[in-house]
């Protein structure tokens, strides 16, 4: 039982006032000391007046407590006092200089009242915790090369905890040994491709309902015998494996069936975002030398004015475009041609970057080399065998493709939403009996944005996962997603260029909501200086990732930055005491403010927590008299009364006074990509500020 109080001190080897200043930021408690999940200011900026925090601790099983602390300053550099407000518990920091070094002394008084687990644990144990985050302070000062994570699995060795997580999901099976050797010889065949996805689910479960669309149902056995035809007929048409395929389509079953059939000829796929423009596409084709492209017949518009030896394919069997082919005209001449030999390689899989900052770049994706790909997702999410997955997130898209991807050896069955509506999500999941979502959050929030009667209209009970990424997903929305839906929400961190990187899971979320988690299975994860030298833990570097399914390049730009085998994500970070990574933002979006760095996103962080405001993006301009400045644009909930001086003053209390937004615009909506990202660029410029303001 640890007692009422515990009085003890320990040498540091820097000077005070560096000790102090850590010290008297509690926000950065967290960078250095276990168990406490965040620790953000609620108010108190006031000069002179204590710091009031909100603060989450956290017990090894996982249990959070939230506590109001005071922080009191008594003697400027010397004494401050932290203070359970509500508890009656507290902290009292002494600070002095022994022969060059900085004791701290610690007075620490009813610690069993901050968490009923601390009220079990011994001295010894509160004492190991104070001197640990300490020392970790002191590693910071001294610019300790400790930012640096790799995941190898709880057996030591990477192989055996890749067969742990195949055998633990149900991926790899002991049962009917003649299905698992016909699944091995399809995926021998046909590689860790699409192509050797479905078909070694067909092989295995071959009545297991692979895709579900509003046209209808498709087992695994007739989705991998009709998209056989479709490559044959491919090849009878004159398509090789040297020929280059886009796609231009939605969600639904043809789209897959033109991935899969292509990677069973052997073809180069490219995936274009529904969102280009005309010149967009005709630029991407041109580049590429692409030979064909498979369509929907709502984006004809789109491809109208392509070169005509660049041929159309339906994705639509009853399509109305005149000349065009249709997907259905492959089967036939495909079914009358014989077996299908496998390609000698793999084909490429190209996916477009969302084009945030410019035009978007085409990322050749790698072929898994094995089964670590899948065991990488699935150390982190628990999914197993025969899931119902519903899938809104574009396809096209590297996250969309990821899940489609990780579905075969799960043979689970897909659900596909060719658009998104958070009502009809909801209405899917209930009815199809869903057991994980794939989103992106932007369609979290458009969910929580529906009435709470409309939320409530819909069992969702059979939801285990709810899995997002692409973007960034605000601490709010974590937790108001998990009080409405329960813990099954999974946070993925990574990019196009890296896959991978992290995996936050709901323990993660609770603990702090603005994580991005921890790496899975055989990742490494490093933040690194200007030098590429790894930083202490707490500090901020930019992110570089390892793992198996780092992309091969661009196809029209040099590749992000490389140090000893680890992929730049184009990202700032740090990683914090308890190994969890924290994004601050992109390397670009720091701004200098008047000799201070800023980054836009803990200011939009902050503001999320408003309930008066329903969407919001914080981006960097210049200013003649601090060099630049931050400007915020927000969207008003429906109903809500907010001014300028609101948003300035709740952020005042909050933040730096550099992180106060100088510039506050209303808008009715902010610019977003298909796949849900802010188009932060069109803020910066200033187009969509004019455009918001002319519509109104």
């Amino acid at each position: 039982m640890v007692n009422d109080v515990i009085d003890f001190d320990m040498a540091l080897e820097h000077p005070r006032a560096d000790i102090w200043g850590l010290l008297q930021a509690p926000d950065w408690y967290p960078r250095f000391f276990r168990g406490i999940g965040s620790c953000d200011q609620t108010s108190g900026a006031t000069p002179g007046q204590p710091l009031q925090f909100a603060v989450h601790l956290i017990t090894p099983n996982g249990a959070v407590a939230d506590h109001q602390m005071r922080l009191t300053v008594r003697k400027p550099g010397e004494e401050m006092r932290l203070e359970g407000t509500a508890v009656g518990s507290f902290v009292s920091v002494r600070l002095s200089t022994d022969r060059g070094r900085t004791r701290v002394g610690l007075t620490i008084f009813k610690a069993g009242l901050l968490h009923p687990g601390l009220a079990k644990v011994s001295n010894s144990a509160v004492q190991n915790w104070a001197r640990d985050g300490l020392t970790r302070m002191a590693d910071y000062l001294a610019g300790k090369e400790s930012s640096v994570l790799v995941n190898m699995g709880e057996l030591r060795s990477l192989q055996l905890s890749v067969a742990k997580t195949m055998i633990t999901s149900g991926v790899v099976r002991a049962a009917r040994p003649d299905r698992a050797i016909r699944q091995l010889n399809s995926l021998a065949k046909w590689g860790f491709t699409l192509a050797g996805g479905y078909a070694a689910a067909a092989a295995r479960s071959p009545h297991n309902i692979a895709l579900i669309d509003r046209y209808g149902e498709y087992t695994y056995q007739e989705v991998d015998e009709r998209t056989t035809h479709i490559a044959a007929g491919l090849a009878v048409a004159g398509f090789t494996d040297t020929s280059r395929l886009a796609i231009l389509a939605r969600n639904h079953s043809a789209m897959v069936e033109s991935m899969i059939a292509s990677s069973k000829l052997g073809a180069d796929i490219i995936l274009l975002n529904t969102g280009l423009a005309p010149r967009q596409i005709e630029e991407i084709i041109d580049r590429n030398a692409i030979d064909a492209i498979f369509v929907d017949d709502e984006f004809e518009a789109q491809v109208r004015y392509l070169p005509e030896e660049v041929p159309r394919i339906s994705t639509h069997p009853d399509s109305v475009a005149e000349g065009r082919y249709s997907i259905d005209d492959f089967v036939p001449s495909g079914a009358d041609a014989g077996p299908l030999d496998p390609p000698e390689e793999a084909g490429q899989l190209v996916v477009l970057t969302s084009g945030t900052t410019g035009n978007p770049k085409g990322a050749r994706r790698p072929t898994p080399r094995g089964f670590g790909t899948i065991a990488a997702m699935l150390s982190r999410m628990p999914l197993h065998r025969d899931e119902v997955i519903l899938i809104p997130a574009p396809l096209f898209h590297t996250w969309g493709l990821a899940a489609l991807q990780l579905s075969t050896p799960l043979r689970a069955s897909v659900v596909l939403m060719e658009r998104f509506d958070a009502e009809e999500c909801l209405k899917t999941i209930a009815l199809q009996r869903c057991t994980t979502l794939i989103a992106v959050p932007v369609m979290l929030q458009r969910i929580l944005e529906l009435p709470e009667r409309v939320i409530n209209r819909y069992d969702t009970s059979s939801l285990n996962v709810v899995a997002t990424s692409g973007s960034p997903i605000s601490g709010a929305t974590v937790t108001r997603f998990m009080d409405t839906f329960g813990d099954v929400l999974y946070n993925f961190y990574g990019s196009t260029e890296v896959s991978w990187a992290t995996i936050a899971d709901p323990a993660d979320l609770r603990a702090t909501p603005t994580t991005a988690g921890r790496p899975p299975l055989g990742t490494r994860i490093a933040v690194l200086d200007q030098d590429g030298v790894p930083l202490p833990v707490g500090a901020v570097g930019r992110i570089f990732v390892g793992n198996e399914m780092l992309f091969d390049g661009y196809t029209n730009a040099a590749p992000p930055a490389i140090e000893d085998q680890l992929m730049s994500t184009g990202d700032l970070g740090y990683l914090d005491a308890s190994g969890r990574l924290f994004v601050a933002g992109r390397d670009d979006e720091m701004i200098i403010s008047g000799g201070e760095n800023v980054f836009p996103r803990p200011v939009e962080e902050a503001l999320a927590n408003l309930p008066q405001i329903a969407d919001v993006a914080v981006v960097g301009v210049p200013d003649k008299e601090f060099g630049q400045r931050l400007a915020a644009f927000v969207v008003r909930a429906e109903g809500a009364s907010l001014d300028q001086d609101m948003i300035r003053t709740y952020i005042r209390h909050r933040l730096s006074r550099f992180s106060i937004p100088r510039d506050v615009t209303f808008v009715s909506y902010l610019p977003r990509t298909a796949t849900g990202k802010i188009l932060k660029r069109k803020l910066i410029d200033g187009q969509f500020e004019a455009e918001a303001r002319s519509t109104g």
